[in-house]
Parts: C-alpha cells; structure tokens; sequence
C-alpha cells in the first residue's frame, strides 16, 4: 500500500496543534512545557513569550515560581543550547544528550570523573569563576582557556543554571547549581526523547529528529526502532517521515491565528527541512547566523519578524498583507504590549 503524501501545509498545520499554536492552550504550566518539549532559553524573555503565544491567561510570575521551585529547570541540553525542561523531562532529556557528537570522549571522562565533587560544590549557586576556581584548586582542572571542557561540566556534570537566571528580570553574574534529579539509562532515555520529539514536532524525518536533538541519525536509529509500530508518511519531495501512533493530524485548511513567536523559538530550528513554518526565501531574514529573530505568523507560516522599541511592538512583514490580517496582527501586538508592560 503506497504511503500517503503529507502536503506542506498539512504537516504545517500538524506542528502548529503540537505546538500549541493552533489555539491556546489550557494546560498546566509544566505541562504545557512538556507537551512542546522544552523552550528554548538563551534568550531570557523567549519562554515568557513562547508561553504567553501559546498558553491560556499564561502570567510570568507563574514561570517565576516554578523556575524557583524547581518544577522547570534551565540547562543545556538539545543542541548544546540552554532549554528550560521540567524537572522530571531533566534527567530524561539530559541522560539522552549527554554524549553529542561533539564532545570529544577524553573531555567527557573528565566531567564525569569529577560529577560527584562538583555536585557536592554546586548544592549552592555557584558563578562559572567560582567553580573554575574550584576545579583548578581541588581537581588541578583548568577550564578557564576554552568552552569545550566548561560545556562538557554543564552537559555531564550537570551544572545547570540557578533558578535566578531564568527570571523575567535578572541582575548580576549567572550563576549554576546541581539539581538533584533521578539519573536515567541512555538508551531508554533516547527513546523517550525521539517519542518526545514526535509528539512535538511530528510528522518528520530521521533527519529533523537529529536537526532538534544534535544527536547524529544513526544515534537517533535504535530509538526509532524501538518506539515501532510508527506511521509512516511522505512529504511533497518524497522524503520518509514517521510518527507516533494517533498523533494528531489536523486538516490543512484547519484556522491558524496570527502568532507572535519570540527569538529562538524551536518551531522554526527543529527540522532539517524548515519550509513546513518558514519559506527558504525568508530563512536569513530570520536566521543570521547563531541568531533567530522574532517571528510572527499568518496563516501558520513565517510572514515577518517584529521588535519592541520604546514599548510598541514593530512589525516588519516580508510583502504587503490584507487590511484583514494587519488588523489581526495589529490587535495580537496590543496584547502582546500590554503584558510586557
């Protein structure tokens, strides 16, 4: 039986209800967080912003407090970027990407050699001064020269950030700390992961599952494996894709909102093949090299980038829009201002 063919606006729409970017959500925080598998975080306004686009009367003091509580944590994870994670997808998340094919093995001997004693240092926020000094005093470990070895402790060693450099305002050094959490077996946590991804960011290809994860294909294969029966797809180009069993697959005339998406948003980093949200003629428009613009959306796909300057928001739309969409766009950004304020 020949495979069905997913059309680029199918599989638009199928991401967009994964996202929670069809309607708003209602869900509880944490799992809100859960259900699109992480935030991206580098930048500390984008989860507030990511969970304002997406939640149901989302207010930043409730991040705030589940940040402080632990609940959501903010560490490096998927792509050796910063994430914020539930506590319980932590350990999930961070046992399946702990050895990226960048880390070179003798790096990653070393932070899981001094695991323990950095855990015992980091029970108390610590800045990375801090615990350079640490390291170079009790272990004679210098990770002041180079990135490597400073990844590989937040990675391995599971330094994460303290729950302070996830708020809404932050002041000071950034500074990191062990979270207790239960430490999971590799193989099963990949699994999970790939699951994970799929019910975020399904249906796709063996290759977006790496584009998201930073993991290599054939690390991501065994997962794959394990998690079948999966469907199976093809899109417009006929490249494979997979997918969880009744996952939802809304129609491709399903509404789609206008949206405003934050910088770093992972709707438009978690494929290999990003034209499901965002055409290749506007890719640099919005990614400049390790930068992401703030996006908005119209009809489900990337249609500009906007700014705040001075307190308004402004928009800079790829080509002319409809006095219908700028007047949607123009009521979703005076929402938008009022909750920055």
């Amino acid at each position: 039986m020949a495979e069905r063919v997913l059309t680029r606006r199918e599989l638009n729409r199928a991401t967009l209800a994964r996202q929670l970017l069809l309607e708003r959500s209602r869900v509880p925080l944490v799992r809100a967080v859960e259900r699109v598998a992480g935030l991206q975080a580098q930048w500390g306004p984008a989860p507030y912003v990511g969970l304002w686009t997406r939640v149901a009367g989302f207010r930043r003091d409730a991040l705030e407090r589940a940040l402080l509580r632990t609940q959501i944590v903010r560490a490096v994870l998927m792509r050796g970027t910063i994430h914020l994670v539930s506590r319980g997808d932590y350990g999930v998340f961070g046992a399946a990407v702990d050895a990226p094919p960048w880390l070179r093995p003798e790096l990653a001997a070393v932070a899981d050699g001094l695991h323990d004693s950095v855990r015992a240092f980091g029970a108390e926020p610590r800045t990375r001064a801090e615990v350079t000094a640490f390291l170079e005093r009790e272990h004679g470990v210098d990770i002041s020269t180079g990135e490597a070895l400073w990844y590989a402790m937040r990675i391995r060693g599971r330094l994460t950030h303290a729950p302070e450099s996830g708020l809404w305002k932050t002041q000071g050094l950034t500074r990191y700390v062990v979270v207790p959490h239960e430490r999971a077996e590799p193989a099963a946590a990949r699994v999970e992961l790939v699951r994970r991804y799929l019910a975020a960011f399904g249906p796709a290809t063996r290759a977006d599952v790496s584009e998201w994860s930073g993991l290599r294909v054939r690390d991501c294969a065994p997962a794959l494996d394990a998690l079948e029966p999966l469907r199976r797809f093809r899109d417009e180009s006929g490249r494979e894709l997979v997918d969880l069993p009744r996952a939802p697959l809304p129609p491709a005339d399903a509404p789609a909102p206008v949206r405003l998406m934050p910088r770093f948003d992972n709707l438009v980093l978690s494929h290999k093949n990003r034209t499901r949200v965002l055409a290749d003629e506007h890719r640099g428009d919005v990614i400049d090299g390790g930068w992401v613009k703030s996006t908005f959306l119209v009809d489900g796909f990337v249609a500009g980038t906007w700014e705040v300057e001075d307190g308004r928001i402004r928009l800079e739309p790829f080509a002319p829009l409809p006095r219908t969409v700028r007047r949607e766009l123009a009521d979703e950004a005076a929402r938008l201002e009022a909750w920055l304020r």
